[in-house]
């Protein structure tokens, strides 16, 4: 195996108890700040910083095409990929507008785009192959080619922290990648794919029985090892989840806290926990997707969602969305006044 995990350190309890008696002290009821409070303590923590700063942020975008595309899983066809690539890196996709207005850095990193892209400005080549294989008739890659991707993603996090980075958001594109997230995740849950497989970029009711049958068929043709993430990935995943794993991984190590998008995301931090349990309080869901699947992975994750826009569109849009409520928690932890120093009478 040449892939070699970092070590994930745990959250730093004691730092997030000196938040929690800090929120106690602002100019507020106790707790009446919700859920902002509780990500403000879990930032302190996952950081070792009483008082956390956002400054640097970036939102990575993993492409990569699979091969189950072939199945007519999806509403679109597989070229989409590339020229989504294209116009991400022109600023009009939707990850592009919506991170300019939260200044996070668009990372675009080609790890297995079916097309040759290398021309393109703006993107990170660092393609494994030219797609995944047809996960219906076997496994989607080789092992060697999920630790390339993993690697991948580990690597590029790595080179983005060097110049600072203070958060980091996920996110992806691929024509047919809800087909491997959502038989990742019934793989790794063991529910019925039924209820974990939606209609992607909109299938209809005949798609998506297709699809259903098609994960079925992946399933038992693979059978992927529920305890064995790797495997689950080689058989059963893409590259672009592959390559999303290895960011994680390196976020978490760095303490970072980590902004999942939707399913896809979701999926490739199914696998990330599965390799490294430690990683789990550093994961921050943005929003529940409107894919069926997303539900259940946010669930076995033990998270819950800031959002519920019914976005379906991937590419890091929903976390981008979440940032400024990110940034808003830290700033009341750090900004707000004391009753002593406001001079205000406590209750």
């Amino acid at each position: 195996m040449n892939l070699h995990l970092p070590h994930i350190p745990p959250i730093n309890k004691i730092t997030a108890e000196k938040a929690v008696i800090r929120h106690n002290e602002l100019t507020k009821p106790l707790g009446s700040l919700g859920r902002l409070e509780d990500l403000s303590i879990q930032i302190a923590g996952m950081t070792d910083q009483e008082h956390p700063q956002i400054h640097q942020k970036a939102v990575f975008v993993f492409a990569a095409d699979h091969g189950v595309a072939e199945e007519g899983i999806s509403a679109y066809p597989v070229e989409v990929t590339a020229q989504m690539v294209a116009n991400i890196v022109k600023g009009k996709a939707a990850v592009s507008v919506l991170a300019k207005h939260v200044a996070a850095k668009v990372v675009v990193v080609d790890v297995g785009v079916a097309k040759d892209i290398s021309h393109l400005f703006g993107v990170i080549h660092r393609k494994v192959a030219f797609g995944s294989r047809n996960l219906r008739l076997g496994p989607a890659m080789e092992l060697e080619q999920v630790e390339l991707a993993i690697n991948c993603g580990m690597q590029v996090l790595d080179e983005q922290a060097k110049s600072g980075l203070d958060l980091v958001a996920l996110g992806e594109i691929g024509i047919g990648n809800t087909t491997p997230a959502a038989t990742i995740t019934s793989a790794i849950t063991g529910l019925p794919v039924e209820s974990v497989t939606g209609r992607g970029t909109g299938l209809d009711d005949l798609g998506l029985l297709r699809k259903i049958e098609v994960i079925k068929e992946s399933i038992r043709v693979n059978q992927p090892d529920p305890n064995n993430a790797l495997d689950v990935l080689a058989k059963v995943g893409g590259l672009d989840i592959a390559g999303l794993v290895g960011v994680i991984v390196a976020a978490a190590a760095r303490r970072l806290p980590i902004v999942l998008d939707g399913f896809i995301t979701g999926a490739a931090a199914m696998i990330a926990v599965k390799l490294r349990s430690e990683i789990k309080p550093y994961l921050i869901a943005s929003h529940l997707s409107a894919e069926v699947g997303h539900r259940t992975v946010c669930k076995w994750l033990g998270l819950e969602p800031l959002l519920d826009l019914k976005l379906r569109l991937g590419e890091g849009s929903g976390a981008m969305l979440a940032v400024p409520i990110i940034e808003s928690a830290v700033h009341v932890l750090n900004e707000m006044a004391t009753f002593n120093e406001a001079g205000v009478s406590r209750k």
